[in-house]
């Protein structure tokens, strides 16, 4: 396992766990990330990340990056 910020623009990736205190886990629940859910990076800007999860693009800060495992 390694963390989403490790993963290559365009590499599609299945998240395998989600770390972090409840809240933090609930809050990128609600954006569509759950365990066993694909996730695809598509561009990274000044550390944050832009990635496809469920059809749809959401950005992501460096730090809540960190705590998804792929």
């Amino acid at each position: 396992m390694m963390p989403l910020v490790s993963a290559k623009i365009g590499e599609a990736c299945t998240i395998k766990r989600i770390g972090g205190k409840a809240d933090v886990k609930k809050h990128l629940e609600d954006l569509g990330f759950s365990v066993g859910g694909k996730v695809t990076v598509i561009t990274v800007m000044g550390g944050n990340m832009i990635v496809n999860v469920r059809d749809t693009r959401v950005a992501v800060s460096r730090e809540l990056a960190m705590k998804i495992m792929i």
